[in-house]
């Protein structure tokens, strides 16, 4: 009898549930973010602004129904949930490493390649629970938290979403992975300028949000307070995911299939039929 042969490491299955869960919470989270230009400049919902944070706070139920239905549709056994849990709270340790420094933020890198290899659904699991740890590590708990939560699990839900995952291997997924993290780390920052930008009020006339503005005016406005507040910022968490993916992508993906598939993630082993 020939040796157990095991399958290459498969992705968490999304069920109809926490499929439908996602679905529901990432239309609330567009339009948790992206109101300022949806609202037409009479639209009453712009003289509500400053209540917007704490009405939007509602999105950490919806957060926590998707983590709930993940959980238990996909059958997670006792070893995945375990993972799950290590994962997040090594994410919420490596991000206060470099706090405050130029955007160095290493969490975001495991962030990539943990969506990578465990797939779209238990990579929004796991970045919003990442990023709830996190709050909770750092005392960072506040009316931001749930969109935090929400753009940290698109951005790790994104990763299991990208192409060639049985195809593409070694460098050229190494580079898939780094070009993903260097454009997804600008697209986080921006989706965290935008949950906090309508409500700067007249601190920057120039660059704050107008609710009497055309949706062109805005747009420009916050084009300017995106490069005037947190361009070098996100260029340095940009850069920094690129070079700790570079440099230890090889090694995390490696250790991450093999607990994938000792945490029973997968279908059972298999043995090949003895030669005749």
């Amino acid at each position: 009898m020939n040796p157990p042969r095991l399958r290459a490491a498969r992705p968490v299955p999304l069920g109809p549930r926490s499929l439908a869960a996602l679905v529901l919470v990432s239309a609330v989270g567009t339009v948790a973010f992206f109101w300022p230009f949806l609202a037409p400049p009479t639209s009453r919902l712009s003289a509500h602004a400053q209540d917007a944070p704490w009405l939007f706070a509602g999105l950490l139920v919806l957060l926590v129904a998707v983590v709930a239905a993940t959980i238990s549709e996909s059958g997670l056994g006792p070893k995945a949930v375990a993972m799950l849990g290590v994962l997040a709270a090594t994410g919420a340790a490596l991000r206060p490493i470099g706090a405050g420094t130029a955007g160095i933020e290493p969490m975001f890198f495991l962030m990539v390649l943990s969506g990578r290899v465990l797939g779209p659904g238990f990579g929004f699991v796991l970045g919003s629970l990442t990023m709830f740890a996190s709050a909770l590590l750092t005392g960072g708990v506040g009316p931001w938290m749930p969109f935090q939560m929400l753009a940290m699990g698109w951005f790790t839900m994104g990763a299991g979403l990208l192409p060639g995952r049985s195809r593409v291997r070694g460098k050229a997924e190494l580079l898939l992975l780094a070009a993903y993290g260097f454009l997804a780390a600008f697209a986080y920052g921006t989706l965290m300028n935008l949950s906090g930008w309508p409500f700067m009020g007249a601190l920057a006339s120039n660059i704050a949000f107008d609710p009497h503005a055309a949706v062109a005016a805005n747009l420009s406005r916050f084009v300017a307070y995106c490069l005037a507040t947190s361009l070098g910022w996100d260029l340095g968490r940009a850069l920094c995911t690129v070079v700790l993916t570079l440099a230890l992508g090889p090694a995390v993906l490696r250790a991450l299939r093999r607990a994938t598939r000792r945490a029973a993630f997968e279908t059972a082993v298999t043995f090949d039929a003895p030669a005749a």
